[in-house]
């Protein structure tokens, strides 16, 4: 029996008017962008440019941010960040994604700006790629936790600045990395076995949100300061002359 043939998959790949017309911009708008260095370098063929479907992608990302009232200074400061942040192989081996119980999430770049509305600028994207909590992944960006990304949104949309959030998010990392160390060094001193503190991990975590919620408590019951004194009035008030 002949063994069955496949073809090899083909990249489709565009002129620059076959480009424009597939993202919908006119041909000078297309070259604009290229001046303005929002798309990477197409492959050459003599004096023909040949575009493929991540320049389509990019193109279709610009309109999407520039409805979203970004700028395109904006997109290309954000582009650049994009660009020179960690891919997801980086990703895995920054954060041990082999132990992770966490959700990473696709999201495009005009789905994340929908998730931080106003609040994505190039400053809070480098930041966010810093900490490891977004990778890059071809024209998509990976968010490493569905549950942080459900808690950052939602305190940026109760009005906490997601610069705000990210800086707490750099301090919790920091004592989050103390605690798993002390628990990790206590299951190893007490419990034999390499696979002791992945199998007693859930009880690690159990006496950290507990003591968490004891700590708010405890918080939130001491009363607040007093506010201070108001000023005295240093100008005194003479009395008139007889």
């Amino acid at each position: 029996m002949a063994k069955e043939e496949t073809e090899p998959d083909t990249v489709r790949e565009y002129r620059t008017e076959e480009l424009a017309e597939a993202a919908g911009i006119p041909v000078r708008t297309l070259r604009f962008y290229r001046e303005r260095k929002l798309l990477p370098p197409p492959r050459r063929e003599g004096r023909i440019a040949w575009y493929d479907e991540h320049h389509l992608a990019r193109l279709r990302t610009i309109a999407a941010l520039l409805e979203r009232g970004h700028t395109l200074g904006g997109i290309a400061e954000l582009t650049a960040a994009f660009e020179s942040g960690r891919d997801v192989g980086q990703l895995g081996e920054l954060l041990g994604i082999g132990w992770s119980e966490e959700t990473p999430v696709r999201l495009s770049p005009e789905a994340l700006a929908d998730y931080f509305e106003g609040e994505v600028t190039p400053e809070n994207l480098a930041a966010s790629l810093d900490l490891g909590y977004l990778a890059v992944d071809g024209d998509a960006i990976v968010h490493v936790s569905r549950r942080l990304l459900d808690v950052s949104s939602a305190l940026v949309r109760e009005g906490v600045p997601l610069a705000a959030v990210l800086e707490t998010g750099r301090q919790v990392r920091a004592h989050a990395d103390a605690m798993a160390a002390l628990f990790t060094e206590l299951i190893a001193a007490h419990i034999p076995g390499e696979d002791a503190p992945t199998r007693l991990r859930p009880l690690a975590k159990s006496v950290v949100e507990a003591e968490l919620t004891m700590a708010m408590d405890r918080l939130l019951a001491t009363p607040p300061p007093p506010p201070p004194p108001p000023p005295q009035n240093q100008t005194q008030t003479q009395a008139p002359s007889s």
